[in-house]
């Protein structure tokens, strides 16, 4: 699709509901974007929406706390527009065994009605945790985590957040404190710390679905002219260059404005009208 420079937003001013350094990516990409100014509440508590760590379950989906983190960053600011990222970490959604970073940046305007999502699924990530009982074996654990760059938290055990101490960044304060615990419990729980400030590898990743969504907000409706022109559906059925059969492949996308629901389909949107026979069922059984 044809992306557009929209000044639907210019002069205005976004509050980005933070509270672990994400303006400092959000912020720059979409002020230079869209011309707009922010800000970051700053009595906006977002641990009260759940905590990676534990300490508090998330109670709704992903979306749904973003969607309310966006809603409390406005009141609490007098904003008309926010955003909000929620990142889950676990199992890849077609690669069970490999981890994954899959994160939700939500842009809500509250004054135009408008809410533009983007979603952003990533195996960069260094996300695991682990009980241990040794330090040779939480060394080799933490080296593997990328610390001291990325931020490790120890707590008693992994369904206990007792004696959690987050943001630790250096080794003498990782040794000092596990050992601390294997005093005191006979064991310790190390995790990575995957609050963004902590955690430069899932810094890319929001600071990609950032510019994924700016994109998308630029995508205009060619008929009403309004932001957010984006992907309602990937249809398959790229047919197969041998023998023509459709392949699981993307035949066509499906786009549709979120305001007035108009529609388009864009057939070929790889440039490419046939698919390898390697990716043909029939071809390839």
């Amino acid at each position: 699709m044809e992306h557009q420079q929209s000044d639907f937003f210019a002069g205005r001013t976004l509050a980005i509901a933070t509270m672990h350094g994400k303006e400092a990516i959000i912020g720059p990409i979409l002020q230079s974007g869209l011309g707009i100014n922010y800000i970051v509440p700053s009595n906006l508590n977002t641990d009260d929406f759940g905590t990676f760590s534990g300490e508090i379950e998330r109670s709704n989906d992903p979306l749904a706390t973003a969607r309310l983190k966006c809603k409390a960053a406005a009141d609490v600011t007098g904003c008309d527009m926010a955003i909000a990222s929620e990142g889950s970490f676990g199992p890849h959604p077609s690669m069970v065994f490999v981890p994954c970073d899959d994160e939700i940046l939500v842009f809500t305007d509250f004054k135009n009605n408008l809410e533009i999502k983007v979603r952003k699924i990533s195996t960069e990530t260094n996300f695991g945790g682990d009980l241990f009982h040794d330090w040779s074996s939480a060394k080799t654990f933490a080296e593997a985590s990328l610390f001291p760059s990325h931020s490790l938290i120890i707590r008693k055990n992994k369904d206990n957040s007792e004696d959690t101490i987050k943001g630790i960044a250096s080794w003498e304060d990782l040794k000092s404190h596990f050992e601390g615990h294997i005093t005191k419990h006979g064991s310790a729980f190390l995790e990575t710390d995957m609050r963004a400030m902590c955690n430069p590898t899932r810094r890319k990743v929001i600071e990609e679905a950032t510019h994924k969504l700016l994109q998308t907000i630029k995508s205009t409706c060619p008929d009403c002219s309004k932001p957010g022109y984006d992907i309602k559906l990937a249809r398959p059925g790229l047919p197969c260059s041998e023998c023509g059969a459709p392949t699981a492949s993307t035949y066509s996308l499906l786009y549709e404005c979120m305001h007035c629901a108009h529609r388009s389909e864009v057939k070929y949107p790889h440039g490419k009208n046939t698919e390898d026979p390697m990716y043909c069922n029939y071809c390839n059984p």
